[in-house]
């Protein structure tokens, strides 16, 4: 399967979008934690006894499992049907951190746009390999040299890990 190459411009344009799922990846987050919490306080209270059918809480520690079941399916399902089937990476980290990619060719090989939340745009770019922290700014030149259709890395995009 040939990944697409984004533009800036796509990229862009694809960021309210990519923010309003990041808020509902946070509201879910949210919920598994109050979750955690509640399942914390049987364990503080009960312990391993809660697990028993005949505790008076036993009730309640299945739902919140269950709950807290839902709730990462639900986020697991969000992550894969807002932002990875539509071409953007969801790196390691871009759940705690706000963090997304957007797969792009520079001069015959793949590279990631990259986007981290409370940023106004897509301003940063970098290597498959080197992540958040091998960042550089996206320049005139940069970008004219970005996302070209005869680019041949799109022939290839077994480097690309998502």
């Amino acid at each position: 399967m040939t990944r697409h190459a984004f533009t800036l411009e796509e990229a862009d344009a694809l960021l309210p979008h990519v923010r309003a799922t990041l808020r509902r990846i946070q509201a879910g987050r949210d919920a598994a934690q109050r979750r955690v919490d509640q399942l914390g306080a049987l364990d503080a209270l009960w312990g391993a006894a809660v697990q028993e059918p005949g505790n008076h809480d036993h009730h309640d520690y299945l739902r919140y499992r269950r709950s807290l079941g839902r709730i990462h399916r639900a986020i697991e399902r969000l992550v894969r049907t807002r932002l990875i089937d539509r071409g953007i990476r969801f790196p390691l980290g871009g759940l705690e951190h706000g963090l997304v990619d957007f797969p792009t060719t520079l001069e015959g090989r793949w590279i990631y746009l990259c986007w981290h939340a409370g940023e106004e745009n897509v301003r940063f770019w970098h290597e498959l390999r080197t992540g958040f922290a091998g960042r550089r700014p996206i320049t005139s030149e940069i970008l004219t040299r970005m996302a070209q259709p005869e680019d041949t890395a799109l022939a290839d995009d077994s480097g690309l890990d998502f």
